[in-house]
C-alpha cells in the first residue's frame, strides 16, 4: 500500500473513495458478457409492472377469444387452455433461466466485493497494528506509563491470525 494518497484523496477523500467505487461498479457492469447483458436486460423487463401488465392482458384476451367471448374470433385453444399452460411453462422456464443467469452474475460479483472488503479490512489491520506498536516503544522510550492498559494494548499489538479467527467464528456460529 502506498504511503501517499492523492492530492484528490487529501483535498476531498470522500468525492474520492465515491469515484473509485463507482469506477469499480463501471468495470464490473464492463466485463458482463453478452448473454449476461441480455439476461439483464430481460431479468430487468420481466419485474416491472409493465409486464405484470402484459400478462394480464395477455392471459385475460386468451381467455376471451377461447371461451367464445370475442364475437368473430373462432376459439384456437378450448378450456381447459392446453396450448397457454404449454407456453407460459416454457416462459416460465425460460424466464427462470434469465432471472438466474444476472442473480449468478451478482452473486460473482458480490463474493469480489467481499474479498475486497477482506482485503482492505486485513490491510487496515494490519496498518493499526504496526501504529499501535510504534506508540508503544515512542511511549517506552519517552517514559509514559501506560500503566493499567498495557495488557490490553498487547491485545491489540499482536497480528491477527485471519485463519484462526475464521475457524473460531465458525465453531460459534449456530449450524442453518
Amino acid at each position: 500500500m502506498s504511503n501517499a494518497l492523492p492530492d484528490k484523496a487529501k483535498r476531498n477523500p470522500t468525492r474520492y473513495n465515491i469515484e473509485a467505487i463507482a469506477k469499480l461498479e463501471h468495470d464490473a457492469l464492463g466485463r458482463r458478457t453478452t448473454a449476461e447483458r441480455i439476461s439483464e436486460a430481460i431479468a430487468r423487463f420481466i419485474g416491472s409492472a409493465p409486464f405484470l401488465l402484459l400478462q394480464v392482458l395477455l392471459m385475460l384476451a386468451w381467455s376471451g377469444i377461447n371461451l367464445n367471448l370475442v364475437p368473430g374470433v373462432k376459439p384456437f385453444d378450448p378450456f381447459p387452455f392446453g396450448i397457454l399452460a404449454l407456453i407460459i411453462s416454457l416462459e416460465s422456464v425460460l424466464l427462470t433461466i434469465f432471472v438466474l443467469i444476472s442473480q449468478n452474475r451478482m452473486t460473482r460479483q458480490a463474493e469480489r466485493r467481499s474479498h475486497l472488503d477482506l482485503q482492505v479490512s486485513m490491510l487496515a489491520e494490519q496498518e493499526l497494528t504496526t501504529m499501535l506498536e510504534m506508540q508503544q516503544k515512542m511511549c517506552q522510550h519517552l517514559g509514559v506509563d501506560v500503566g493499567s492498559s498495557s495488557a490490553e494494548l498487547q491485545g491489540f499489538a499482536g497480528t491477527t491470525d485471519v485463519h484462526k479467527l475464521a475457524t473460531e467464528l465458525e465453531d460459534k456460529l449456530p449450524e442453518k
